[in-house]
């Protein structure tokens, strides 16, 4: 009777041990982010860097990268946005040393290669800015989840010139999150931006990071 009464206390002592285990190396869940529990596939693309390198599926490989659609004219947004992953840049890179930012232009008629150049170039120089025609943007977008429209005051241009304003004078729709895509070069994540009336919409940096490490570990 009592090796039997020891095998069960032996045996509850190890069921025990193993629930503690598991318990301490439970990984913490992703809290803010749309975290995609099977990472999703980047079709093919093919855009240029603002030093007119190639950047296509390969090019994402190895790396954590963070992607926001933009253009230089933006007043707010962009600005805003990459400010702000610049502030925290090196918060991201001691999380994952192979970290990238990509601005994706979605403004191919006024952002020429040395213009995004010197654009990035002011927030970090060690960001990249992507740029392509529609037909390659279009697809990419949707294929990240994200989008954009271009409202050109083409119709009345007439009329704009008449009163002496530009018809290049515009201003493009665009999502204001960042995807971020994983080594493999599949999207791993999505971070909205905090909304509030009345005020740029922002990513909330503190949370990114704490997502981005548990993102990585669990990775």
């Amino acid at each position: 009777m009592n090796k039997v009464i020891s095998l069960i206390v032996a045996l509850g002592a190890l069921a025990a041990g193993i629930m503690l285990f598991g318990q301490l190396n439970k990984k913490a869940p992703v809290e803010f982010a749309l975290h995609y529990q099977q990472a999703r596939d980047i079709k093919p693309f093919e855009l240029t860097d603002h030093l007119g390198v190639a950047f296509n599926n390969e090019s994402l490989k190895g790396q954590w990268s963070w992607v926001f659609f933009g253009y230089t004219s933006c007043p707010d947004v962009c600005p805003t946005t990459l400010q702000e992953m610049n502030f925290i840049y090196d918060d991201l890179k001691a999380i994952a040393s192979n970290s990238q930012v990509l601005l994706v232009s979605v403004d191919p008629k006024r952002d020429t290669q040395e213009k995004l150049a010197s654009y990035i170039g002011y927030f970090n120089p060690e960001f990249k800015a992507l740029h392509g025609d529609h037909g390659a943007l279009f697809p990419f977008a949707r294929n990240l989840g994200l989008m954009y429209a271009i409202t050109e005051p083409e119709a009345q241009s007439d009329d704009l010139e008449s009163h002496g304003a530009s018809v290049s004078n515009y201003l493009v729709d665009h999502s204001a999150s960042l995807v971020l895509i994983n080594p493999a070069g599949k999207v791993e994540a999505i971070f909205k931006p905090k909304q509030a009336l009345g005020e740029v919409p922002v990513i909330e940096t503190d949370k990114l990071i704490s997502d981005f490490a548990k993102i990585v570990d669990l990775y």
